[in-house]
């Protein structure tokens, strides 16, 4: 009696789990059919082709495998019948999200548009997403968004907010995921960087000053936690040293942040101090538009009175009066440079990758320098 209960039970319960799993598949294929979802499946009948022909046109990866004019096809059908990819699905299969984290120091920082549209020139076309986040050049804010990143899963990171030394960069190894500095550098050159030429750039500001006939030069100095910041201030005492320009320690004064309201606060320093200069050279142009500020609000006219320079050349700089001379970098091929190192790293471990690639920077003359006058400050 016990067996045959059993056996009932077991019968009935059997029949109820097929149910379930019925209406689970059931409803999953409703609500594909009513989201009309678009599989490989359906792209390749309506072309006329294998799934596997598909699977190869529309993955940047692969497509090379096939002719351009098979890949047009099918990525044109593809694209009329509103296929999508399964990302999810595609990650669960190879282990990779094809998500890339873009760290920046200031996002409300015009220099770093156009590195950001650089690095996704690279990235969308090979099907990566980019995922940024902003640090506010916060050391603990960009260590908490690090670890963010590796939590979910990205597949590189392009970092243009590193500081000199950072601790950060162990967890990043830690977790196998390649990693290259954008702008900036660090003192590991086990970490590939791609910067623009500092030390030139300021070679052809003090070089344009000189000859000029500015002799009584000030420099505002960015924050020496940052390559860029270090660079160019160790650049600015070689070459004034080279042509016998003779700087006091007090000619010098340290932003502790790359804006404008430092800018301000350093060129009033160096106003206060009490020394004679006739031209300020900046470490990057948020910190020369704060002293233009600062200039014109104590009554000193650029570049009448003191002339000042900048160095990044950020967008709409031609507009603001009276025109920065400034150095140019590549903006747009920092950011495009460094994708491409960062995707040759995640698809070949094996990759011969530079430590450090350097870009040419140009002068830009515009308004901010003038013949010094006898009577400088």
């Amino acid at each position: 009696m016990k067996f045959i209960l059993s056996s009932i039970f077991l019968q009935s319960f059997a029949k109820f789990l097929y149910s379930i799993i019925l209406g689970v598949i059931t409803g999953w294929k409703m609500v594909n059919k009513k989201r009309n979802v678009i599989t490989l499946k359906d792209v390749a009948i309506k072309v006329g082709v294998d799934k596997s022909t598909v699977s190869r046109a529309l993955n940047p990866g692969t497509q090379d495998l096939l002719s351009p004019e098979v890949v047009a096809r099918i990525r044109d059908v593809a694209t009329r019948m509103g296929y999508r990819k399964n990302q999810l699905a595609r990650s669960l299969r190879t282990q990779r999200t094809m998500t890339v984290g873009i760290v920046l120091p200031d996002i409300t920082n015009t220099l770093f548009a156009p590195i950001v549209r650089g690095a996704e020139s690279i990235l969308e076309p090979l099907g990566y997403t980019s995922m940024i986040v902003n640090t506010d050049d916060d050391s603990e804010r960009r260590n908490y968004l690090i670890g963010v990143l590796l939590e979910r899963g990205v597949d590189g990171i392009i970092d243009a907010a590193p500081q000199i030394s950072t601790t950060q960069f162990k967890s990043i190894e830690e977790h196998g995921v390649p990693l290259v500095t954008a702008i900036r550098k660090t003192d590991r050159t086990s970490i590939p960087a791609v910067i623009n030429d500092d030390e030139e750039g300021i070679r052809l500001l003090i070089r344009y000053l000189h000859v000029r006939g500015h002799r009584k030069l000030a420099h505002i100095a960015g924050p020496e936690t940052l390559s860029t910041g270090h660079l160019r201030l160790n650049a600015f005492r070689q070459q004034t040293s080279l042509i016998g320009l003779d700087i006091p320690e007090n000619a010098i004064a340290y932003a502790m942040r790359f804006d404008e309201d430092e800018g301000s606060r350093c060129a009033l320093d160096l106003l206060v101090s009490g020394l004679d200069f006739t031209a300020i050279v900046c470490a990057n142009d948020r910190l020369a538009l704060g002293a233009i500020k600062a200039l014109h609000q104590s009554g000193i006219q650029c570049p009448e009175d003191i002339s000042v320079t900048g160095f990044n050349d950020l967008p709409f700089l031609n507009l603001i009066p009276p025109g920065l001379t400034t150095i140019r970098i590549q903006q747009f091929d920092v950011g495009r440079l460094s994708a491409e190192l960062l995707t040759r790293m995640m698809t070949n471990q094996e990759a011969a990758i530079p430590s450090t690639s350097i870009l040419p920077v140009e002068l830009v003359e515009r308004g901010s320098v003038s013949k010094p006058r006898t009577n400088s400050f």
